[in-house]
C-alpha cells in the first residue's frame, strides 16, 4: 500500500471516529475515493475499528456494491429479481452479456462498461429494469439496452 493511499484512508477513518456502526460508511467513502475497496486497506480499517480483518472482509464480500477492482467508466446494473424475470429480464441479460462480451461483474476490455446484477430496483411494474450510472430505467428490452449502451459509449 502506498503512503498516499494509507494517508487518504487515515483521513476517512478520522471522519468516522467514534461513530456507531462506522464500517459501512467508511467502506462507502473508501470506494468513492478509490473506485474500489483495496484489499491492502482492510487491516488498517480493522485496526481502527478494533475488529478483525476477517470481519471487514466479510462485510466487503457480502455487499455486492463493494468492489475489489475498479469498475468501468460506466456501470450498468440489470435487475435479476423475479418480477423482472417474469417479463424478460433473462433474455435482456443474455443479450447484454453477448453484446458486451462479458459476464456479470465483468468490465469490457476498453474499460468503458461494467455489467452487474442487482436484485430489485423497486421498479417491478416497469420491468425489466436497469440502473445505468445511477439512473433507473424501466421497460428495458434488447433494443432499449442497445440504445442505452450507445448513449454511454458516445
Amino acid at each position: 500500500m502506498t503512503d498516499d493511499i494509507s494517508a487518504q484512508v487515515t483521513e476517512i477513518l478520522a471522519l468516522h471516529q467514534g461513530r456507531e456502526g462506522a464500517l459501512l460508511p467508511i467502506l462507502h467513502d473508501i470506494q468513492a475515493a478509490f473506485g474500489m475497496v483495496p484489499q491492502e486497506v482492510l487491516p488498517q480499517i480493522a485496526k481502527a475499528l478494533n475488529i478483525s480483518k476477517a470481519e471487514v472482509h466479510g462485510v466487503v464480500t457480502f455487499y455486492h456494491d463493494f468492489r475489489d477492482r475498479r469498475a468501468g467508466a460506466h456501470v450498468v446494473k440489470l435487475c435479476r429479481a423475479e418480477a423482472c424475470q417474469a417479463v424478460g429480464a433473462d433474455r435482456v441479460a443474455a443479450h447484454a452479456q453477448n453484446v458486451l462480451g462479458i459476464d456479470w461483474h465483468g468490465t469490457t476490455p476498453d474499460g468503458r462498461l461494467t455489467l452487474e446484477p442487482v436484485f430489485c430496483l423497486g421498479l417491478c411494474a416497469c420491468g425489466p429494469a436497469a440502473l445505468v450510472d445511477g439512473r433507473v430505467v424501466g421497460r428495458v428490452d434488447e433494443a432499449r439496452f442497445d440504445a442505452l449502451i450507445a448513449g454511454v459509449r458516445a
